[in-house]
């Protein structure tokens, strides 16, 4: 049986600006893993040039002709990153709130990488999927200028309903925590520092072999 705690992390930033806080963050994250012993896939989609558009033959949720079609993927990229996941033991996202979703690049991300036949299987489209992946712990960091109350009362946060609740049964219900640090537009680097420990210290708490 495989030690849990060998099991490699990976690690999605999706932010289009290099230097960002986002950046600051997934490095941290990254830094943060590596003392703890975890193996890390590390992926900066923008940087990678990861293309998030899915194509006609992929768009598909269920069956094992869909398992048949996805698994001749010819894009490499797109194959390691399903590879690395299907070796994975946790994966965390670093991303901002923008128009209550995800970046366009990581949405993509969720739908080439989380298919039939890597991340699930599921025979009957209106049923319950099973799980093949072996995620134990999902981490969510997310940057964000809005307020909480106006993001509680107004919007009523969608990312958490997909990060919480649209993802985990079909990643094998893993241990989801969501880091929302705001605003972040108007924070001094004091501030910002102690995000990033905040940050390190969930990361301990998640993945540091308890």
């Amino acid at each position: 049986m495989i030690d849990e705690t060998s099991r490699p992390v990976v690690v999605l930033l999706a932010h289009p600006r290099p230097g960002s806080f986002n950046h600051a963050l997934a490095e941290r994250v990254r830094d943060a893993l590596t003392r703890a012993g975890r193996p890390v896939f590390f992926h900066d989609l923008y940087a990678e040039g990861f293309d998030p558009v899915l194509r006609a033959d992929e768009a598909y949720t269920s069956g094992t002709r869909a398992e048949e079609f996805l698994a001749a993927e010819p894009d490499p990229l797109v194959r390691r990153h399903r590879d690395e996941l299907r070796e994975a033991g946790g994966l965390v996202a670093v991303h901002p709130n923008w128009w209550g979703k995800p970046p366009a690049i990581l949405g993509g991300w969720l739908d080439r990488i989380l298919v039939p036949g890597v991340a699930y299987r599921l025979d009957d489209a209106g049923g319950a999927p099973d799980p093949l992946l072996s995620l134990r712990r999902l981490l969510v960091v997310n940057t964000s200028d809005t307020t909480e109350e106006r993001e509680r009362t107004l919007f009523g946060d969608p990312l958490d309903a997909i990060w919480k609740r649209c993802l985990p049964p079909y990643l094998g219900e893993p241990e989801v925590r969501r880091l929302v640090l705001r605003v972040v537009a108007d924070a001094d680097e004091r501030r910002r520092a102690g995000w990033l420990d905040d940050v390190e210290t969930e990361v301990g708490h998640l993945f540091g072999g308890h």
